[in-house]
């Protein structure tokens, strides 16, 4: 899936949290949005799910302009918020059992594939617990399983890394996110942990002032820019003269 945002702006009042954002995702890559507090990460994975209107610019899957109303193009990705919501009520297997049938995912393939999660992120002895009983870190584990379990094109993670995931569900969240761009996902997650983004990501995007200040693979920050991600985000942030 070819994923371009286009003059993207977003204000709250008169607050423009986003201007003028421009951005072309690579396919078969993960890619960290990186970004001072308040610098507009979530604000941007949020349009970037139609969960929040634009004030201006347009998202465009493989040409088509992404709108609320094009749910095909919407089950071609799924969002997670960096606290999931959840219907708390329900079981895991109820909760995984609705993502599967809102995805047209209700497979034997799928079915199995859950299982299997469930076991790789320590999940399945509670399976038949509503989860108002979970942690932080097992609710977004939890949505980790159904969106691994979809395996859309396009991934959106909000806060992936400060979740709440014990290790070892930071390492099946490592493990699937380079198996889903090897096989030509695209994954984007938000982080602040900068050390960790520029060691696992292919590609980051620095978020500043409401603009994209920087678009590179991490490989050629350090390489060709002689700075990491850590110096570039000092760098970017430093007040103007």
């Amino acid at each position: 899936m070819k994923v371009a945002l286009q003059n993207l702006s977003k204000r709250f009042g008169r607050n423009r949290v986003l201007n003028s954002v421009d951005l072309e995702l690579p396919e078969g890559a993960i890619v960290a949005l990186v970004g001072i507090n308040g610098a507009g990460k979530s604000t941007l994975l949020h349009c970037m799910a139609v969960l929040t209107a634009l004030n201006n610019g347009s998202i465009t899957f493989d040409g088509e302009v992404l709108r609320r109303d094009r749910i095909d193009l919407r089950r071609r990705f799924m969002f997670l918020a960096d606290f999931p919501v959840l219907t708390r009520s329900s079981t895991l297997v109820d909760y995984l059992g609705f993502v599967l049938r809102l995805y047209e995912r209700e497979t034997q393939a799928a079915t199995e594939a859950v299982l299997a999660l469930l076991r790789e992120f320590d999940l399945l002895a509670l399976a038949d617990l509503p989860l108002l009983q979970f942690s932080r870190g097992q609710l977004y584990k939890a949505a980790l399983v159904g969106l691994i379990a979809v395996n859309p094109e396009l991934w959106l993670l909000d806060e992936p890394l400060a979740s709440g995931m014990d290790p070892l569900g930071l390492r099946a969240f490592h493990r699937h996110a380079r198996l889903a761009a090897e096989s030509g996902k695209t994954v984007v997650y938000s982080t602040q942990i900068l050390d960790v983004a520029e060691r696992f990501a292919d590609y980051a995007a620095v978020l500043h002032d409401g603009k994209i200040r920087a678009f590179a693979r991490c490989s050629d920050l350090r390489e060709h820019a002689n700075e990491g991600l850590v110096d570039l985000f000092a760098r970017l942030a430093e007040p103007s003269p």
